[in-house]
């Protein structure tokens, strides 16, 4: 965690508690856009180093989560390829959703980190011990969470969320 800037010691102390990682998918780990087939196919882009950064949180025992207001058979198998269990689509309360799954994990919010970029990220971002946001996250977003990664959704963006907490971890 060393660099040119400092860390705040609080980040550290949040991002140390995580057992727990939520992400929102579009414009999280995809870069938002939505690409349509003539046949009404949907086809999403997710980064590579992403898959890498949430494998390794699950090799260190952080359970991950998806939970996503759209419903996409993409997701569903790009959370299959990397063992996510946690896959929660079509939740246009990602709050209530959230809450339920500290609930039957026996985790506190304190433990609990979400990464989104939009408006409706907003209520589970209010409750978490760490509230991240994507590079390119709205406004709105950026301004309420505790920390926000410097390259935008879908372009490694969660892999940064996901070295963060491990190397907090780490020390």
């Amino acid at each position: 965690m060393s660099g040119p800037t400092t860390i705040p010691q609080d980040l550290l102390a949040r991002a140390a508690k995580i057992k727990l990682v939520a992400f929102d998918v579009d414009g999280t780990l995809t870069d938002g856009r939505l690409w349509m087939t003539e046949d009404g196919r949907e086809i999403k882009a997710f980064h590579v180093h992403d898959g890498l950064g949430i494998k390794r949180l699950r090799e260190h025992g952080i359970e991950v989560a998806l939970i996503s207001a759209r419903i996409s058979h993409a997701v569903e198998l790009r959370a299959e390829q990397l063992g996510i269990d946690h896959v929660y689509q079509g939740k246009h309360d990602k709050l209530g959703c959230l809450q339920d799954l500290l609930r039957a994990s026996g985790l506190t919010p304190e433990q609990a980190c979400y990464v989104g970029d939009d408006l409706p990220d907003l209520a589970p971002m209010s409750v978490c011990g760490f509230a991240v946001a994507v590079a390119d996250a709205r406004p709105e977003v950026l301004d309420v969470t505790h920390w926000h990664t410097h390259a935008n959704g879908g372009e490694g963006a969660a892999r940064e969320v996901c070295d963060f907490i491990l190397a907090a971890q780490a020390s």
